[in-house]
């Protein structure tokens, strides 16, 4: 009988490249654009998103200016480009300050629970009991308007959310054999928590931070549109529209571009928070 020479094997790159996973894969490539997109500003556009030119106000879409001019005279696309680095920043901080302290006070909560876990929950639900953007704009209209406080608003009004997540997971982590072995062997609480819970844990609060990543990105322009967040003449996708709300119907162009990549990136985000779940949901299968 003669021996049968198997092709080698190649190497096919990491598993979402070739598990179908299209909304991960679009979605990433698509962030990582924008992102570039806004890194880059100066190269992409050659126009000053804030210098004024009176005498090129309200010009419509050309191959001169791609979106238009704004009512003084400012190129609708470098201020949308522009504004991607004030926007996708309001997202980043958004969720990156609150995913770190909800993290860590819901494994508090989770590992050692009694009445620890009973202090924090009742904090979580004051919280939660108010309604998210009414508590956000309470905040921001306490401390004062601005990118700096508006961040403190959703840190303070965000971090609850993360914590359930990661508490209820901690939870049913903590009684797994792994864990108990841990805990036999004489491992410190923290290692425990960080090093064997925290991985297995993190996931699911990943997946929720790509829509809270959208929903901040929206509630940045809304509370800009009202005078709230991002100040004059900072290009920011919500002041932008507030600035020429009213001329919506005679030059309809200052507002969609400005619009458009709203809902662009909270797509964009979507679809890559549907390829972790899928994702998540492929592992725990």
């Amino acid at each position: 009988m003669s021996d049968v020479t198997l092709p080698p094997l190649r190497n096919r790159g990491p598993a979402w490249l070739y598990e179908g996973n299209w909304s991960l894969r679009i979605g990433l490539v698509s962030f990582l654009i924008i992102l570039l997109a806004a890194i880059f500003a100066p190269l992409v556009t050659s126009y000053d998103p804030i210098a004024i030119d009176l005498a090129k106000a309200l010009q419509p879409p050309s191959l001169v200016h791609w979106m238009g001019t704004d009512h003084l005279g400012r190129d609708v696309f470098t201020r949308v480009v522009f504004a991607a680095r004030v926007d996708l920043q309001i997202g980043a901080i958004g969720v990156a300050l609150p995913l770190i302290i909800g993290t860590i006070v819901g494994l508090i909560a989770g590992y050692y629970g009694g009445w620890v876990d009973a202090v924090i929950g009742r904090i979580v639900d004051v919280i939660i009991a108010f309604p998210f953007l009414v508590l956000v704009i309470a905040i921001v209209a306490m401390l004062g308007p601005g990118l700096i406080n508006l961040y403190i608003a959703l840190t303070v009004v965000s971090w609850v959310l993360y914590t359930r997540i990661i508490r209820a997971e901690t939870i049913a982590l903590k009684k797994r054999e792994y864990v108990l072995a841990a805990r036999n062997l004489g491992f410190g609480h923290l290692r425990i928590m960080f090093g064997h819970i925290l991985p297995n844990a993190i996931a699911p609060a990943l997946v929720f931070a790509m829509s809270d990543f959208a929903l901040d990105v929206q509630v940045g322009a809304t509370l800009s549109f009202f005078g709230l967040g991002a100040q004059p003449p900072t290009p920011e996708w919500g002041l932008m529209i507030a600035e020429t709300r009213s001329m919506m119907l005679t030059a309809p162009w200052v507002v969609v571009g400005p619009g458009l990549a709203i809902v662009v990136v909270s797509l964009v985000v979507s679809l890559i928070g549907d390829g972790l779940a899928d994702k998540v949901r492929r592992l725990d299968g």
